[in-house]
């Protein structure tokens, strides 16, 4: 556990978590506190202390739970996933190629002088949220600038994560019409990436509902409408990264429609290939077949019977062979 206070608009280095509720209801105070994969009776102890709805804290521990927000009537539960990406190790083509995304949950208890966070995963970057509300303006801002804080730092990393996944897919086209890309390497980095896109689209479409949500709750009336613009260009944010996950999920589904024509127009091709060299080998096949039965035929067993024999293969494997190139089969 760890957090911050704020009195009179200026930070605090005397944040205790068992007199969080002392703080919260001290006039001119904020309080925030980070509570990382907290045991489940401490929680509920310090929602009993708090008066948050119980449900909400069985939420906020659960093992899945989608994204979203509840207004209650003494404060806001909400849940967003942060994302952040990995690097692609180096694999063998035939071994499947790995997820680029790591998804962290954080819930929050918004109060009218408080933001309590808790959170599953400790890759999620706390310490940005903290800058964010200092640049913001702090306590002038009250709770509001706080949340604002945290989902916008959840939303760039939406942000980039969306751009490392766009930069993926375009490798991928260029992958896509390489000779030496191997086929089987290529389908898997796409349902790789396809499984990536989902699971980036289920937690950034319904972050409009909650920034949305968060917003109207008008969580400080003084407040509220100086954080009207930030919130609104949040969500704009929000929006962006929801149609920008959307065209990549439809260009993804082309690059893997577009690798099966390939593959099937690659086919064509060696199918026609073959077929004209076995027309062409059917030539030679076919004369000294007939030449070897055992009928007396004329030039039999003679000289001029295999020049001919030979000639008469010759000039018909060369004919089809002009032909054949001249109509791209071969």
């Amino acid at each position: 556990m760890r957090g911050r206070t704020w009195r009179h608009g200026e930070p605090q280095d005397d944040f205790v978590f068992s007199s969080i509720s002392d703080c919260l209801a001290a006039e001119d105070t904020l309080v925030w506190c980070d509570i990382y994969d907290p045991d489940h009776a401490i929680l509920k102890d310090l929602a009993e202390e708090l008066h948050l709805n119980a449900w909400a804290v069985e939420d906020a521990l659960a093992d899945a739970e989608r994204t979203k927000a509840v207004v209650y009537r003494t404060h806001t539960f909400f849940t967003v996933y942060g994302v952040t990406m990995t690097e692609a190790p180096d694999t063998a083509p035939g071994d499947a190629s790995p997820s680029l995304l790591e998804v962290h949950r954080i819930s929050g208890f918004v109060l009218p002088r408080g933001l309590i966070t808790v959170r599953l995963s400790p890759h999620f970057d706390i310490d940005e949220v903290s800058r964010r509300f200092d640049e913001l303006g702090g306590q002038e801002y009250g709770v509001g600038a706080l949340v604002h804080g945290l989902l916008d730092v959840v939303v760039d990393g939406h942000f980039t994560a969306v751009q490392v996944l766009d930069d993926a897919i375009e490798s991928l086209e260029d992958d896509l019409f390489a000779e030496e890309t191997p086929r089987k390497g290529l389908q898997r980095k796409t349902f790789q990436l396809r499984k990536d896109l989902v699971a980036l689209r289920r937690v950034v479409l319904p972050m409009r509902e909650v920034v949305s949500a968060i917003q109207h709750r008008r969580l400080d009336a003084k407040t509220a409408p100086e954080l009207d613009p930030v919130y609104a260009d949040l969500y704009d944010h929000v929006l962006r990264v929801s149609e920008w996950t959307e065209s990549l999920r439809d260009m993804v589904t082309t690059v893997f429609e577009t690798n099966l024509s390939l593959q099937d127009a690659r086919l064509n091709t060696v199918m026609k290939k073959l077929t004209g060299w076995a027309a062409i080998i059917a030539v030679p096949t076919a004369i000294t077949g007939f030449y070897g039965q055992n009928v007396d035929y004329p030039g039999i067993e003679t000289v001029a019977g295999f020049l001919t024999s030979s000639a008469i293969i010759v000039v018909l494997v060369l004919v089809l062979y002009v032909m054949f190139k001249r109509r791209d089969w071969l």
